[in-house]
């Protein structure tokens, strides 16, 4: 079935639901005019609807493969990642001093979703070369900037992140490969790194790794771990690719989903790299990458989720089980939680690129805590909704949503690993209670003020839509002063995970309603889509902060041994 781009909501969003106008009238975006939004968005549909989209079964049946010593992707994959480096679509925010085009990131994220929708294994190639971008941007010296950027940037080379070793997962302090100075300036680089996503390809060019690693006389844990870049070929002084670096691919794993893109298990034997950053330094800049890269997992989560529900309307409109199933109760209301929880989830992930777009414009504090509050909402609640609405897919489906040549499964099973990606939800929950919290509450409080100022306007004409939201907002304030005030970081983490989620069903509903107010017709389609999340989706809010504040004590009640009984 036809993937069809939802260009007209990000234009609705951007134009209502965020302030796009306002990144446009700050001096570093003034060329992101609406006009050329509009057209990023229109070419990005189109490449998206009529070039990636029919690689997403070729590449879920086919696979990447290792065939001795070489990558090889499926069939289509080199011409698709060719069309997106002609049509400059891997750094559209890059910066212009290396060849990007400086735009925000929020148009980034924009096409990120759309690309995971129609083929989320191939866009995760271009996603986390953006990533790396932006990590070398800040972090890098002028030689690494002017060797490695214009080339990331054209798509001529690609990048890597390499975090996960066998033993260390969550616990990057815990690695162990490790960075001996050559004495010329690189550093020999022994280790093994695993689920390292597009490791290598038949794409041509080089891949760029930039792998965490310890100096001889680093600390232990995470304040001893520098970066390093370690490409597949070392660059001669032109550019042109040289030697072999001493580096191979060992294996690729086997996954649930995204059968396309090779996730490779890498094996560094004194590989030459140079280092990035400062010697010791390598978390905070490996964090500009992973914090790029959180936002863009949010995004795939949207587009999994914006694809399986294209797929479940168009077969429950064909369908007929006592006529077409559409019309049948309880798959209107999994149609529906799908589109409701779809928008909200997009309106989440694009509110916080604007946020960080307004942080890198305006340099002000307020937008950087705005992002940096709203960062591990998006990703958390991007994926889990991706997850639950390709789950609900199969569902509308039924028999026939179990049985692989629907390709209803396929986004389900390619949605399940962005809960993991970039840091598990737990430690986005983990991380929205703990350091997002340290400032006493102060960045949410300021955000649910926007909340209920907005929900009193819309009283004057929705007043049905706008007091259960200002209502739930208020409940979300008691929650938040209420872990601003806990000293226990076991009791604010043991309601991480739900709070996060009601804080996420608040911000929907926020934003649902901004839709409704901004729609021109009375009683059209966004306000009563409004009216079903509002009414159905928004009260789970409720249980969920209740659980956000309950503690830890029935956790720990059980020991292990109790437990594992």
């Amino acid at each position: 079935m036809p993937y069809r781009a939802p260009v007209e909501d990000y234009k609705f969003i951007f134009a209502h639901v965020s302030d796009m106008e306002a990144v446009a009238a700050t001096e570093r975006f003034s060329e992101a005019t609406q006009d050329v939004t509009d057209a990023i968005l229109t070419e990005a549909g189109r490449l998206t609807e009529e070039v990636i989209a029919p690689l997403r079964r070729v590449g879920d049946e086919t696979h990447s493969v290792l065939e001795n010593g070489v990558v090889r992707t499926p069939p289509g994959y080199k011409e698709a990642f060719t069309a997106l480096t002609e049509g400059g679509w891997v750094a559209i925010s890059a910066g212009p001093d290396y060849g990007g085009m400086g735009l925000p990131i929020a148009l980034t994220t924009a096409f990120n979703e759309m690309m995971s929708a129609t083929d989320l294994s191939l866009g995760l190639c271009p996603l986390l070369t953006q990533g790396q971008i932006e990590a070398l941007e800040h972090h890098a010296s002028d030689e690494i900037k002017q060797m490695y950027l214009p080339r990331l940037i054209s798509g001529e080379w690609t990048g890597t992140m390499n975090l996960t070793e066998p033993q260390a997962g969550s616990d990057v302090g815990a690695l162990k490969t490790r960075a001996v100075p050559n004495g010329d300036g690189s550093y020999a680089i022994t280790g093994q790194k695993i689920y390292i996503t597009w490791g290598d390809h038949d794409f041509g060019g080089n891949v760029c790794h930039l792998v965490l690693a310890r100096l001889p006389d680093a600390a232990p844990g995470t304040k001893g771990i520098s970066l390093f870049m370690v490409p597949k070929y070392i660059p001669n002084d032109d550019g042109s690719l040289g030697p072999a670096n001493d580096l191979s691919v060992v294996s690729l794993e086997h996954k649930l989903g995204i059968h396309a893109s090779p996730t490779a298990v890498m094996q560094y034997d004194g590989a030459t790299g140079w280092l990035v950053g400062a010697e010791h330094k390598g978390m905070a800049a490996m964090f500009t990458m992973m914090n790029n890269a959180r936002l863009a997992v949010g995004a795939q989560g949207v587009g999994i989720a914006e694809g399986a529900t294209q797929q479940a309307l168009d077969y429950a409109a064909e369908r007929n089980q006592m006529g077409p199933i559409i019309e049948h109760a309880d798959v209107r209301r999994m149609l529906l939680t799908m589109k409701a929880d779809t928008y909200a989830a997009r309106a989440i992930v694009l509110n916080c690129a604007i946020a960080l777009d307004l942080a890198r414009a305006t340099g002000q504090d307020d937008w950087k805590a705005r992002a940096a509050l709203l960062t591990p909402i998006a990703k958390a609640f991007g994926s889990e909704t991706g997850i639950a609405v390709a789950e609900m897919g199969v569902q509308v489906h039924g028999g026939m949503g179990f049985v692989e040549e629907t390709g209803a499964a396929q986004f389900s099973r390619d949605a399940r690993v962005t809960a993991i990606y970039e840091g598990t939800n737990g430690i986005q929950a983990m991380d929205l209670v703990g350091r997002k919290m340290a400032d006493g509450g102060e960045a949410a409080a300021r955000l649910l003020d926007e909340i209920e100022a907005h929900a009193e306007t819309a009283r004057a004409s929705l007043p049905e839509l706008a007091e259960p939201v200002w209502q739930a907002s208020e409940t979300l304030r008691e929650t938040v002063e209420w872990l601003a005030d806990e000293g226990n970081m076991p009791n604010r983490f043991a309601g991480s995970v739900p709070f996060l989620h009601g804080f996420a069903r608040v911000l929907g509903a926020h934003y649902h309603l901004r839709a409704a107010m901004a729609e021109d017709a009375a009683d059209g389609p966004r306000t009563k889509l409004a009216r079903f999340y509002i009414n159905r989706l928004l009260p789970e809010h409720a249980g969920l902060l209740a659980h956000a504040v309950a503690g830890a004590d029935d956790l720990y009640a059980f020991t292990a041994e109790e437990l594992t009984a």
